[in-house]
């Protein structure tokens, strides 16, 4: 196979979920055979252990699904996988295997759809501004309840089971974990749900969830140090890494192809130089990341953390699937920002591949803790006193100039 024809060798079948793409994004809906289609590959199952219900495929086999069905649909892509890896991860790893089981099993099998609910309407990546609390009961017996709001969450508008982060309200004599993961049923009262308009990966259900008194079971709160979710929430950024490169793959094969048949000046588009650095810089940039990633996912199924090594993956994958496609469009001129031509479809897709799961910025300054840095805490700094500046407090109309100290 021509490398610039590269695609992930699997044995899964996404032809068909490849060819309604364009429909999913154009009507902003996953058509119910992507879902069948997807049930019947298996890849639902590929993520975890024979002992609950998955495959027990090894790391580079799960690779080169992930990035063959991105391939096909990546917005099928990212609700199939927040579901079946990130959420079903979650649980099989902070839940209890037998109370928990009848979770995974839904998911696995794709009975049921779960969505990963973090961020908040005024609340990023800034965990310290989440506000979504889960309580006691009380009078309606042993279990508890959860209120708040969780925005911008795949999955929102149509899953039913929400992996949800939240405060644990403690009493005074609660020494535990300040946070716990509620595995929260969303077909119940006291659940409201919408949808939100999005720029790309618009087949995948995305929006918020309004949670006021939802009834959580005892066992399906699970309290858990903040610092060690981040080991789970990996599972997410590798999710995206690989996003990004079946995307930045799809618009370098578009581009190959545009240049071998449009005729510009007398010659092929492939024949100018300028169009083939473009070509070049971007089958350099994929297999690099693609590398990245399967040496990512390899040692993280062997089970070593690598979290640092995944953020690093996220970050550069994520932003040279944006680079990538944005010379997809350049190659392709007025086409390239035609609405649903494949690669305006690519390049919004991209966008959403860095901005989602955690944004690039707060990555790096993990990264930069993880080299000993230390937390990337803001701390008051004066910055005028060390020049030698002062503040005239006679400054015109009354207010502070700066002016520089006489000589």
């Amino acid at each position: 196979m021509n490398r610039s024809e590269h695609r992930a060798d699997t044995a899964l079948d996404f032809s068909g979920i490849a060819s309604r793409a364009g429909e999913t994004d154009a009507t902003g809906h996953i058509p119910a055979q992507n879902w069948q289609d997807l049930r019947d590959s298996g890849y639902l199952r590929l993520f975890h252990s024979p002992e609950i219900g998955g495959t027990g495929a090894d790391g580079l086999t799960q690779a080169d699904a992930m990035e063959a069905l991105a391939r096909a649909c990546p917005g099928t892509y990212w609700s199939a996988t927040v579901s079946a890896l990130l959420c079903a991860k979650l649980i099989s790893t902070y839940g209890a295997p037998r109370t928990h089981e009848r979770l995974l099993q839904s998911l696995l099998s794709g009975e049921q759809l779960a969505a990963f609910a973090v961020v908040e309407r005024t609340a990023g990546s800034d965990a310290s501004t989440f506000r979504t609390t889960v309580r006691p009961a009380g009078s309606r017996g042993s279990g508890f309840v959860i209120n708040g709001e969780k925005a911008k969450i795949t999955n929102a508008p149509c899953a039913d089971l929400a992996v949800t982060l939240a405060r644990r309200d403690k009493s005074p004599d609660d020494d535990g974990p300040d946070w716990c993961l509620a595995f929260v049923d969303l077909r119940q009262a006291g659940v409201r749900r919408y949808e939100i308009p999005h720029m790309g990966l618009r087949g995948m259900p995305w929006g918020g969830i309004v949670f006021t008194d939802a009834y959580v079971d005892e066992a399906d709160v699970i309290p858990v140090p903040f610092t060690e979710l981040a080991e789970g929430m990996a599972w997410g950024w590798i999710k995206n890494a690989f996003a990004a490169i079946a995307v930045a793959e799809s618009a370098l094969a578009a581009s190959i192809r545009h240049a071998k048949e449009r005729v510009s000046f007398g010659r092929p588009l492939a024949h100018m130089e300028g169009v083939q650095a473009q070509i070049a810089d971007s089958r350099a940039q994929i297999d690099a990341a693609r590398l990245l990633a399967r040496r990512a996912m390899k040692e993280r199924v062997a089970g070593e953390s690598v979290r640092d090594l995944i953020a690093m993956l996220k970050v550069s994958s994520t932003e040279m699937g944006v680079q990538v496609a944005a010379r997809a469009v350049q190659i392709h001129g007025a086409a390239g920002v035609t609405r649903g031509h494949e690669v305006e479809r690519l390049y919004r897709d991209a966008q959403m591949n860095v901005i989602g799961g955690f944004t690039s910025n707060r990555l790096r300054e993990q990264v930069s803790e993880g080299l000993g840095h230390g937390p990337a805490v803001y701390r008051p700094f004066d910055w005028l006193a060390p020049t030698g500046l002062g503040r005239d407090a006679a400054g015109l109309d009354g207010h502070p100039i700066l002016n520089a100290p006489a000589s």
